[in-house]
């Protein structure tokens, strides 16, 4: 009976050391993708500082520092990258983020940012629109864009 036990308890641990490297195993890996800030490469503005975005994505701006005019832009469909971004940026999950641009929607002060669907795009928007500002992945970034913000 005790050795049909044991026997059993070494079954079991064996298995579930194998499933704990077997998920180990499974996780990407590296570190997870950097969010950086793009313009339009013909674009003036050199880099913004933190700050500056809070002020341009959260609406209390609708220009870069020079004075030309700024487009902020978010992913609609990308929820991840969205929630990542205004996490880092200023704090706040994304439902909260969201209740935030619904009351000021409503008091008709301030517009959100222009909504592109995915990030193909965006990319595409950034590519032909120099007031376009946006957030994508390090690793969607492309020669006809300038980067002017990385996060930690």
């Amino acid at each position: 009976m005790m050795k049909r036990y044991c026997f059993r308890i070494i079954v079991i641990t064996g298995l579930l050391a194998l499933t704990s490297v077997n998920c180990f195993a499974s996780l990407p890996e590296g570190t997870p993708e950097k969010i950086v800030v793009v313009i339009h490469q013909k674009n003036e503005v050199q880099s913004l500082d933190k700050k500056g975005l809070i002020n341009l994505f959260m609406g209390k701006y609708s220009a870069f520092p020079n004075g030309q005019e700024a487009t902020p832009i978010d992913v609609a469909l990308d929820e991840n990258l969205k929630a990542e971004f205004y996490e880092a940026l200023v704090g706040l999950p994304l439902p909260r983020i969201n209740a935030y641009w619904s009351r000021l929607k409503f008091s008709g002060r301030v517009k959100p940012p222009a909504l592109e669907q995915t990030v193909v795009d965006v990319t595409q928007r950034l590519e032909n629109d120099e007031s376009a500002l946006a957030y994508v992945y390090e690793s969607n970034v492309t020669d006809k864009m300038k980067v002017v913000y990385r996060f930690d």
